[in-house]
């Protein structure tokens, strides 16, 4: 008799949920608090005030992040448990329409007829909703929303991307903050840039191009912006 031997395996994929969070959360937050920083000093503030601005942009964006992520990815849970609880009453209720409705779906990748519907009887037989929600619905533990995951990693590397500008001010002349912020900014997200790619198991180059490119623009943008202000004022 065969047996079937199995390996473990580590799936870049299984991280997608956390990792968009994180990624997203981490830019965010440099981006946006360095533009403010940048912008507030462009205006001719002075530090105390520069740090207060950005100190309120962390908080503020902190909370929106994970506030956003909670509805968004909340909104995603409610419409995989209707579609479940959709899926569910169709069993109940016409089982042999369903059998052949996975069938078909099976036919339509690769599978003879016949083995379609061997294939189709016996995972309705183990766990007929499991196998609906996965190869109809495309739902799976993988991909599942995770509203609370999503907002609590948004929220803390939105924060922790937001420090650094914050630490480099704190620790910066006035009249080297511009520069500074700006240059340490566009090197963290390049980081950023590397590690997501890295951990998405991409290549480096354009995943780092495209947060230096959009980070730039920002930084460019928001002191345009205070340089204006500031000569009103």
């Amino acid at each position: 008799m065969s047996r079937l031997h199995t390996h473990g395996e580590s799936h870049l994929v299984s991280r997608i949920g956390w990792m968009r969070a994180a990624v997203l959360g981490a830019n965010d937050g440099i981006v946006s608090t360095a533009s403010l920083i940048v912008g507030v000093a462009a205006a001719g503030s002075p530090k105390s005030a520069i740090l207060i601005a950005g100190g309120a942009g962390l908080v503020a964006g902190a909370l929106s992040m994970a506030a956003g992520e909670y509805v968004s990815v909340s909104s995603q849970s409610d419409t995989e448990t209707a579609d479940l609880a959709r899926e569910a009453e169709e069993l109940a209720t016409n089982p042999e329409a369903e059998h052949h409705e996975l069938a078909g779906i099976y036919i339509m990748r690769g599978l003879t007829p016949d083995l379609a519907v061997q294939v189709a009887t016996q995972l309705m037989a183990k766990d007929a909703l499991g196998a609906h929600a996965r190869d109809e619905l495309g739902i799976s533990e993988i991909s599942t929303a995770r509203p609370i995951q999503a907002a609590w990693t948004s929220a803390l590397t939105f924060a922790l991307g937001a420090a650094a500008p914050l630490v480099v001010v704190s620790l910066t002349p006035s009249s080297l903050t511009i520069p500074l912020v700006s240059a340490t900014s566009l090197i963290f997200l390049a980081i950023l840039g590397a590690a997501g790619a890295r951990a998405g198991g991409a290549g480096l180059l354009r995943p780092i191009a495209r947060v230096v490119f959009w980070g730039a623009a920002a930084l460019a943008v928001t002191a345009g912006i205070g340089t204006v202000f500031g000569i009103v004022a």
